[in-house]
């Protein structure tokens, strides 16, 4: 024991409100636009299958393939349409179709009103914590 007296714990706040908004803003994610093209989607056919991240695919489940970044990654997909949007994990390798950037699980799609067209027009965002 020190024995000395003990000092108050204080959190320092800031000043301004301006301040407090651009340290609320900093705690949000990076975001880094990463261009976009054609999305397509898996049904239930792969369902069970393995991934490439080794996880058994489940079509409910907010997971995307895409054929370069890192798996685990974190992406915003937004449909140019509608703006609708939907954060994925990339779990999977693909797509290898034709010019598709990334195929949705039937979950992400149908959050993003994509399935009844099968296909849709994305913009996609990596998000790093």
């Amino acid at each position: 024991r020190s024995g000395g007296p003990v000092e108050e714990a204080r959190i320092p706040l800031p000043d301004t409100v301006e301040e407090a908004l651009a340290e609320w803003k900093s705690d949000e994610p990076r975001v880094e636009s990463i261009g976009g093209g054609e999305a397509s989607y898996y049904g239930n056919e792969l369902a069970g299958n393995r991934t490439a991240s080794g996880e058994i695919f489940d079509p409910s489940q907010m997971t995307a393939a895409h054929r370069t970044l890192p798996l685990g990654s974190r992406v915003r997909v937004t449909h140019r349409r509608t703006g609708e949007t939907v954060v994925v994990r990339i779990n999977g390798r693909g797509p290898f179709h034709g010019n598709r950037v990334i195929d949705l699980s039937g979950g992400a799609a149908r959050r993003i009103g994509m399935i009844q067209a099968g296909r849709a027009q994305v913009g996609l965002e990596l998000l790093a914590d």
